[in-house]
């Protein structure tokens, strides 16, 4: 009854090991795949304005507080495009006592890179100094596309 046993048990591990092998030889077929590329059927422009106030900025005279501006500006623009793009994380905590609101907190948070944007129109208006940029997605879509080269298979031949 042993060896009977045995004989079973290395029949069924044979069996076993020549399944593994027959599915194996599934890969050693040779395959051409040709791919495809996908490209959206139109473009949306995003459109962002920052603005910054000319008086309240650091600096010890105008020319550097302008300067000063106009960085802020511009970083409030692109703070508006990421927002467009990326979406905003927002955190909210509520505290309550006796059917009370005791404490009411709200965060947000935005993060993400923009690559492509073009600024539009940098100027003062009155004691703010304003930045319009401009996003548009073909260009993004453009700049994608020669870094990450996105594709879907298109055709598979097996050989």
């Amino acid at each position: 009854m042993n060896i009977s046993r045995a004989i079973n048990l290395a029949n069924f591990v044979i069996t076993v090991g020549l399944l593994f092998i027959l599915t194996s030889c599934s890969s050693v077929f040779d395959k051409h795949i040709e791919y495809e590329y996908i490209e959206p059927d139109h473009y949306p422009v995003l459109k962002a304005i920052g603005y910054a106030p000319l008086s309240t900025q650091p600096g010890k005279n105008d020319t550097q507080k302008m300067l000063m501006a106009v960085k802020v500006s511009k970083l409030e623009a692109y703070r508006e495009l990421t927002e467009q793009v990326y979406g905003q994380n927002i955190s909210s905590t509520m505290t309550v006592k006796g059917a009370v609101a005791q404490n009411d907190g709200l965060q947000s948070q935005v993060n993400g890179v923009i690559r492509g944007a073009k600024v539009v129109k940098s100027y003062s208006a009155g004691d703010t100094y304003v930045t319009e940029l401009e996003l548009d997605m073909k260009r993004v879509h453009d700049l994608y596309i020669t870094q990450v080269k996105p594709r879907k298979i298109k055709r598979v031949t097996y050989y």
